[in-house]
């Protein structure tokens, strides 16, 4: 059965990766959320996409050079008008204590592609490992070096490469590294790929999956799981499709 995770929350609909968009996820009835990460000037892990503040917030700056106190001071839903109240960009941890409420997996990409954050893997797994969620998160990133470091760190934390171009047989690469999954981009990976890569014991979990038919078309093959902008509507579908 296929589960469903919240692509940076319930971003189609709510301010994405702040802890509205994660609480509409799971009222959405979502198995998961995927969320990215990146450190404060002072080393915090701060839940967040992109490298600056600049696209999602009201104020300007990169992460690593704006300590925790001054990215709380912003707002992350200021294009969305009809939110009342500020909306904060949470800390990691923060996810991490509402997630006692429930039973959300935890997706957690990490984002050092372009800025390399040092110690954020370390960071990353000692938070995991504190809270006692080895089998909740998931790490994902675009530089495979940073998850092969994370697998190193803690193996009981499962890894997954994200990629956006083709890549032969992915189950075996993945293999290579010790994932247990990957995460490609839909556009390279047809029905036949995800199939392939399930039957190998790995799983597969396609982003950003946010039509009808692309949601249906990987129902019906059992995909692993779909991550999305639009929970609810993934969440409804999934129920007319099983009824």
């Amino acid at each position: 059965m296929t589960l469903i995770f919240a692509h940076r929350g319930s971003a189609g609909t709510h301010p994405e990766n702040t802890m509205e968009a994660f609480i509409e996820g799971e009222r959405a009835g979502a198995d998961g959320m995927e969320l990215d990460v990146q450190l404060s000037k002072d080393g915090e892990i701060v839940v967040i996409h992109d490298e600056t503040v600049d696209r999602t917030t009201n104020g300007k700056g990169f992460i690593k050079d704006l300590t925790l106190k001054e990215i709380k001071k912003l707002d992350a839903s200021y294009k969305y008008k009809k939110l009342l109240q500020k909306v904060r960009i949470p800390t990691l941890r923060e996810v991490f204590q509402w997630m006692k409420k429930n039973e959300m997996i935890c997706n957690i990409e990490l984002k050092n592609g372009i800025i390399p954050y040092p110690q954020l893997e370390a960071k990353v797994i000692a938070l995991i490992e504190e809270f006692g969620y080895e089998n909740r998160t998931i790490i994902s990133s675009f530089n495979h070096y940073s998850i092969v470091h994370c697998y190193s760190l803690n193996p009981d934390v499962e890894i997954a490469p994200l990629y956006s171009n083709g890549l032969f047989m992915p189950w075996v690469y993945a293999q290579s590294i010790h994932a247990k999954s990957i995460h490609p981009n839909i556009k390279v990976a047809p029905d036949a790929l995800i199939i392939d890569s399930m039957k190998a014991g790995v799983a597969v979990r396609p982003y950003t999956i946010n039509s009808e038919n692309l949601m249906k078309r990987l129902f019906s093959i059992n995909c692993t799981a779909i991550i999305t902008d639009y929970p609810e509507k993934a969440v409804k579908l999934k129920k007319n499709d099983e009824a």
